[in-house]
């Protein structure tokens, strides 16, 4: 069923899906895949009805993710089945998504903080890379306090808490300390006060 009036009313869109359960549904732009008990089905701009992608896959998909350009589906037996989207999706209309364009580092807060305080990253989309990321926080001298954050990250809008403690997990002193994201060519620093 689809809803789009926030749950107010819902309209049948299961065309080409009948008798069959549905176990999963990922997204991709405009494009719904359904993980069923008959392989996987493509729903594309809220069109009327499901078509068949599974070339070769006709089991029961329990689970579905997108990672970068691939649709991955977990089956019933254990396995895991890996397909281009590319392959599936032959609109070449671009979906326009509220993804970030460019890496950004946000303003933490609140700031001041104490004991601890939020701060917020944007990662872009970058041709199906997913880039790796480093925050650090460094005190007034320029030496490295810690490092709160290391690892790849898909495109979206992020946020992380530092707690005020070292590598060591001791809280620090009271002062001025900045912030850094780390990101491929991408680096940019900020400001924020601690006070006790």
């Amino acid at each position: 069923f689809l809803s789009t009036n926030n749950g107010t009313s819902w309209t049948a869109v299961n065309s080409g899906l009948t008798n069959t359960n549905i176990y999963s549904l990922a997204l991709s732009g405009t494009n719904l895949f359904a993980g069923t008990d008959g392989g996987v089905f493509l729903f594309t701009n809220n069109g009327t009805s499901w078509t068949a992608v599974n070339s070769g896959l006709n089991t029961y998909v329990l689970s579905l993710a997108l990672s970068g350009t691939n649709l991955f589906a977990g089956t019933y037996r254990g396995s895991v089945w890996k397909r281009p989207l590319s392959e599936m999706i032959t609109s070449v209309e671009r979906y326009k998504t509220n993804l970030p364009t460019q890496f950004t580092l946000r303003q933490n807060y609140p700031n001041p903080f104490n004991p601890s305080t939020t701060i917020q990253f944007d990662v872009p989309e970058e041709a199906g890379r997913v880039p790796r990321i480093a925050i650090q926080i460094f005190n007034i001298l320029g030496q490295k306090v810690k490092t709160i954050e290391r690892g790849n990250y898909d495109a979206g809008r992020y946020r992380i808490v530092w707690d005020g403690t070292n590598e060591g997990g001791r809280r620090v002193a009271s002062g001025v300390y900045f912030y850094r994201i780390l990101a491929g060519d991408f680096v940019h620093t900020m400001k924020m006060v601690l006070i006790k």
